[in-house]
């Protein structure tokens, strides 16, 4: 019969919910007549372990070996199986206390004395492994044992003398040096954290910010309460100007240590960046373009040490004139961004649609070139090209808006006031000189096309594409206004009786 004294209900209640399967077993087996005490049940689990871990079936052996070591706290075989599990798992930290009890138990144990000691020497604890390494060789190893042992006590003396060397190299400031005795060291002590952590200094004073995150990330992993590293994660995120990535490891930090003064401090700077950058983001979305710019301005004030938050906040800044209709100032501000980037693709269309608004095409058509450099199947950059191409080209034609004397961004009232104000001035009856009416019946013509396409929507938008609706040679198909015999009842002031005629033939 299976004693319950001195254990409790709830603990009877857990394992036979676990190792239900096994309870079942002895039943059965004590229906057979066979006396299955703590010994039996625990070689079972061995059995079933070994055969499940054979197989691969590595999840499946780690239960069986759970319950041996649980059954028997003793044998050291257990731990020693569920070690060889843990490390096939890839699990070395969950390995090592159970390579530790093993030798506890057994300490002429040479097989765990040997992976322990190679599990030490990975985590860059060299003095442990060289005991471990020099207790093996001490024992009665096998031939296989014994070679391992010399091979990995060699390698640890070379890996020490590294160490001390890149030390040296780091405190003399020769951090490429330094950094290349740490690569050395870090191939073998793979799970080594302060020799990352040194390499990681190193980097960054090589402003090798990339291979710098990648060793502290590694180093985050490997000690699980490292919240300097996650500290010094967000603060090079932060001077990259990822003010996402530098507020997520900022709070991995916090959530390790809440009262963290470091990360406390730099989370409530990276948070209150990150709201202003996503409420002017917001107001870009709104096309609130003018409230957008004002926020990223506050973004300079907030952080005006950070260069790449500078530059962010100025290229955003760039794109909220561009579209706020404001050329004349988002040039100035783009071409700053370009003085530091001379390649930054979004900036350069940015400043060559506001090089469109202010009507200098050829150097919108050289931005647009530049930036098709460096983005060749940017569809925005082609279609940009080609309109400011095709303004070009206009422009040396016939320019309604100027023409008219209105801006690109001129609203229709303001078109009709200019229009009127010209027809007024270059009506043909105010003139009586042949010349001066015919160059007056031309303006008039000229004035009232200009209005004629700039208050119709659609052909508005054709012309500032860069086609001309009136033009008779336009591929278009547009028809063109002609004017045989004159004007009948056109009065271009909008009241009052009125009747001119005049013809071209």
């Amino acid at each position: 019969m299976l004693s319950l004294t001195m254990v409790s209900i709830d603990h009877v209640a857990h394992k036979i919910l676990t190792y239900l399967p096994y309870v079942l077993v002895l039943i059965d087996l004590r229906y057979e007549g066979v006396t299955c005490g703590r010994d039996g049940s625990v070689d079972n689990h061995m059995e079933m372990g070994k055969k499940l871990l054979a197989a691969g079936q590595l999840a499946d052996a780690l239960s069986h070996f759970h319950a041996a070591v649980d059954g028997d706290p003793k044998n050291y075989m257990a731990y020693y199986r569920r070690a060889t599990v843990f490390l096939a798992m890839g699990k070395s930290k969950s390995a090592l206390p159970d390579l530790s009890k093993v030798i506890e138990l057994k300490p002429d144990f040479t097989s765990a004395r040997l992976q322990r000691g190679n599990l030490l020497l990975k985590q860059g604890k060299l003095d442990e492994a060289e005991s471990d390494f020099k207790k093996v060789l001490k024992s009665n190893p096998s031939d296989k044992e014994e070679r391992e042992a010399h091979s990995q006590l060699t390698k640890s003396d070379e890996i020490q003398r590294l160490v001390a060397q890149a030390r040296s190299s780091f405190n003399d400031q020769e951090y490429v040096t330094a950094a290349a005795q740490l690569d050395t060291v870090i191939e073998t002590c793979v799970w080594d954290v302060a020799s990352r952590e040194m390499r990681a200094e190193c980097f960054i004073h090589m402003g090798e910010m990339g291979k710098a995150i990648s060793d502290l990330k590694a180093a985050s992993k490997l000690k699980s309460d490292n919240t300097q590293a996650f500290y010094k994660l967000s603060t090079i995120y932060y001077d990259l100007g990822d003010h996402e990535m530098s507020l997520n490891e900022v709070r991995e930090c916090l959530k390790l240590d809440p009262d963290h003064k470091q990360c406390y401090s730099h989370y409530k700077q990276v948070k209150k960046l990150n709201k202003q950058i996503h409420s002017a983001e917001e107001l870009m979305q709104e096309q609130r373009y003018e409230e957008a710019v004002s926020k990223y301005e506050a973004v300079m004030v907030t952080e005006p040490k950070v260069h790449h938050f500078s530059v962010l906040a100025k290229e955003r800044i760039c794109h909220g004139l561009t579209q706020g209709q404001k050329a004349s100032r988002a040039i100035s501000v783009c071409s700053e961004v370009l003085h530091w980037n001379p390649e930054n693709v979004n900036v350069l269309k940015d400043r060559a649609e506001a090089y469109v608004q202010e009507e200098q095409y050829e150097e919108a058509i050289k931005d647009y070139e530049t930036a098709a450099k460096h983005s060749e199947n940017d569809r925005q950059i082609k279609e940009g090209l080609e309109r400011a191409q095709r303004l070009l080209k206009q422009s040396q034609r016939r320019d309604y808006y100027k023409i008219l004397g209105v801006k690109r961004t001129a609203q229709k009232k303001e078109i009709i006031k200019a229009y009127r104000k010209l027809a007024q001035q270059w009506h043909p009856d105010n003139y009586q000189d042949a010349e001066e009416k015919k160059k007056a019946e031309k303006k008039f013509i000229d004035i009232a096309q200009a209005k004629e396409v700039l208050t119709d929507p659609e052909k508005r938008t054709k012309f500032d594409h860069g086609e001309d609706p009136l033009d008779p040679e336009s591929q278009q198909g547009h028809h063109h206004q002609h004017f045989h015999g004159g004007f009948q009842g056109f009065n271009p002031f909008g009241s009052g009786p009125f009747n001119f005629k005049f013809n071209f033939n």
